[in-house]
């Protein structure tokens, strides 16, 4: 292998809850990396890598700061451009992503498909997600009906078509309906034209779920239960999800099931 391309990447998530989430596997990773990039959100969980390794370097300061307006395309370029200059030189580097590396978070995709590309060895490993904590914390089996995944403002702004009769999860509630990519908060009057849009296939009654995962251990998961109409009223931040249980009972394919040879009393 030539010199240049002894450089490594790793991806590793730290999941939601400090310290109490991230794998055997990803910790070691950190601790013997040469340097490690950090995207986490906020400082206690910056302190908690720095007493893995003692080169951490947070990737924060590539957002917008000040006021600018900055589009996140650029941002995200710039973080991985960060990111490749050290695997270059030959280092061993991890970034250490919140939550699970690969949902929702660009920046390890594009990190990883550009060492590759330049012949460096770069891969990916699993986190606990904000999905897989709200779960366990709401106590729903998504097994039981299925379910639907959407992010929130690509759910708006495509023809998607939802299934009632599954729990429909709509992901960065908060920023719905920003196409610019600069802002951070949504607005009531772009949750209205979302609750107008969910209405076609759920009463405006229906009651919806307000979820956001808990940071520390000290604190508890945002659970908090309003009817679709109170949507736009409601308080939201950047790690809110919506949550949409079922609208309608499963309906059984009888001619499936005729091909089968079972009724749907065979299925209780």
């Amino acid at each position: 292998m030539k010199a240049e391309n002894t450089g490594t990447l790793v991806c590793v998530g730290t999941g939601l809850n400090l310290a109490g989430q991230i794998s055997v596997l990803s910790k070691s990773y950190i601790e013997h990396a040469d340097l490690v990039f950090s995207l986490v959100p906020d400082g206690f969980a910056q302190h908690w890598l720095e007493t893995l390794n003692s080169d951490v370097r947070s990737l924060q300061p590539y957002y917008a700061q000040d006021g600018e307006v900055k589009n996140r395309r650029d941002t995200y370029k710039q973080m991985v451009a960060a990111i490749l200059e050290q695997v270059r030189l030959g280092k061993k580097v991890v970034c250490a992503l919140y939550g699970h590396p690969g949902v929702f978070a660009c920046v390890s995709h594009f990190a990883i498909a550009q060492a590759k590309e330049e012949g460096f060895n770069a891969h990916m490993e699993p986190g606990i997600s904000a999905e897989a904590c709200l779960w366990a914390d709401v106590g729903i089996d998504p097994g039981g009906s299925g379910h639907q995944s959407f992010e929130a403002s690509q759910f708006m702004f495509y023809k998607h078509t939802p299934d009632p009769t599954t729990h429909l999860l709509l992901w960065q509630i908060g920023i719905a309906g920003d196409h610019t990519l600069t802002e951070f908060h949504t607005s009531s009057d772009r949750l209205q034209v979302l609750v107008e849009q969910l209405h076609e296939w759920y009463p405006l009654e229906h009651e919806v779920i307000l979820y956001e995962a808990p940071n520390l251990p000290t604190q508890a998961p945002r659970i908090e239960r309003v009817s679709l109409a109170q949507l736009p009223f409601s308080q939201l931040s950047s790690i809110t999800t919506l949550l949409i249980p079922p609208a309608k009972q499963l309906e059984f394919n009888h001619q499936v099931l005729a091909k089968l040879g079972i009724t749907a009393d065979d299925l209780g």
